[in-house]
């Protein structure tokens, strides 16, 4: 998905299954409007990007498939803003390319140094595909349970059948070990210079705050962290308003604002 003109900014999405670049940012694309240059990617193994032949993806090969859609683009300076898996992923594309980008917004975002696998994102890689398994994972994304309507469930459910073969492949158990895989080192973290927005959910129960993002905190040189209230693992899904609005102040800053 690509959208607007001014500003690159990259858009990483998380690594439930049936996940994809456009299914995961459309919304807040369209509640940002056209003033930034918006690109939505499926990383490989999800969506239409399939996995390099031999591959079970990883944080290595995800970061190196950023930076080289952007280099394709011709996109110099770009921020990045990633959910969940896709937070670890720009914060590691932040470190491998200094130069290239200039902000960095992490959405209740994996990376942090022993961060552990919780026992919802293990039932969420799990997920069977079909209705049953989209409904369980959605549940357990989202703090408010209204959200869980059948539409959300037959839209979630399609999606994972379609990308049921590659899914497969990424998270096989025993999974803390693809979770160890999406954490950055303490050095790593610490050589992050672009600036960074830590946006989080205190009822997140794949990504809990206390062991996800606190932790970030001591590592990175320029960093702020919002906590919303009320929130699970989906802050654009359960507050798209305020997401919109701590997305949009955060990288007007680009612009000089």
């Amino acid at each position: 998905m690509e959208s607007g003109t001014g500003p690159t900014v990259l858009m990483l999405h998380g690594s439930g299954p049936g996940t994809t670049g456009s299914g995961a940012w459309a919304t807040t694309a369209r509640a940002l409007g056209t003033s930034w240059r918006l690109v939505a990617p499926d990383q490989a193994g999800f969506g239409q990007t399939p996995l390099p032949a031999g591959s079970r993806g990883g944080l290595r090969l995800w970061t190196a498939q950023a930076a080289g859609l952007m280099d394709a683009l011709g996109a110099e300076r770009y921020a990045v803003v990633g959910h969940s898996m896709g937070g670890a992923v720009a914060l590691a594309l932040a470190a491998a390319r200094p130069r290239q980008v200039t902000r960095v917004v992490a959405v209740s975002t994996m990376g942090a140094p022993g961060a552990p696998l919780s026992a919802d994102l293990d039932a969420v890689w799990a997920a069977p595909a079909g209705r049953d398994g989209a409904r369980d994972m959605l549940r357990r994304l989202v703090l408010d349970q209204a959200l869980v309507t059948d539409a959300a469930v037959d839209a979630r459910a399609a999606a994972m059948r379609t990308g049921e073969a590659a899914f497969a492949s990424l998270f096989p158990a025993p999974r803390a070990r693809w979770a160890d895989d999406l954490t950055l080192s303490a050095a790593t973290l610490g050589g992050i210079r672009a600036p960074v927005l830590l946006i989080h959910g205190a009822e997140d129960r794949l990504t809990p705050l206390r062991t996800a993002a606190l932790p970030l905190l001591d590592h990175l040189a320029d960093v702020r962290l919002h906590v919303l209230g009320r929130c699970g693992h989906v802050p654009a899904i359960e507050h798209p308003d305020e997401f919109r609005q701590l997305l949009s102040c955060f990288l007007d800053r680009d612009r000089g604002h």
